[in-house]
């Protein structure tokens, strides 16, 4: 134990640089093993749908300064992200695929750049017909309940339009690729190699 826990003199540095072949020989051989789970046990596939939201700055406040600018926009961008989501989006989402509203929150949907543009929203499944479905479905509804409360002015500025443009034929991936997981093997294995040639390759 004490060994383990010591730091490495210079001879063992010297013996780590001269066994080189075994730990570049392991970080191979973790590439390999990466890449083996990758295949045998896959990530899930993720799927993006994407809405342009338009705050309308000129028409909202034709007068006002950039600095209330910035504000009305953090403010409102809050209020979106709540909407996407909130529980009328979530059970709604729940209800058709059949998904409990707390896998939905946890790790299943993932919104990305909520600013004025394009929201990208991220859902995540077993199957690439599944992922994009929900990933569409989840933009649809979001818009539509922006659309709909901004037109009866119920807690969002009337000006605030959001615009589906990417619901359909959606890009879709695993949600982790094939070269994560051959770095992670190769790192990690680099990593064992390497302790192992500093405190169990020692002499007697």
């Amino acid at each position: 134990m004490q060994i383990i826990f010591s730091s490495p003199s210079l001879d063992d540095l010297i013996r780590l640089l001269k066994a080189w072949r075994f730990w570049v020989l392991g970080a191979i051989l973790g590439a390999v093993i990466g890449a083996a789970v990758y295949y045998i046990a896959p990530p899930p596939y993720r799927a993006r749908a994407t809405v342009v939201v338009d705050f309308n700055l000129e028409e909202a406040f034709p007068q006002d300064t950039d600095r209330q600018y910035f504000y009305y926009l953090e403010r409102e961008t809050r209020k979106l992200e709540e909407i996407a989501l909130s529980d009328a989006v979530m059970n709604q989402l729940s209800a058709e695929f059949g998904i409990p509203v707390e896998e939905l929150r946890g790790d299943k949907l993932e919104l990305s750049q909520p600013a004025e543009g394009g929201w990208h929203f991220y859902a995540t499944d077993e199957t690439v017909r599944q992922a994009v479905q929900i990933a569409s479905k989840w933009a649809r509804l979001f818009t539509d309940e922006v659309n709909k409360k901004a037109a009866a002015s119920d807690g969002l500025n009337p000006f605030i339009r959001a615009d589906m443009a990417q619901v359909e034929n959606l890009p879709s991936e695993r949600s982790l690729s094939l070269s994560t997981y051959l770095l992670i093997g190769a790192i990690g294995f680099l990593a064992v190699s390497a302790f192992a040639v500093l405190f169990f390759g020692k002499s007697k």
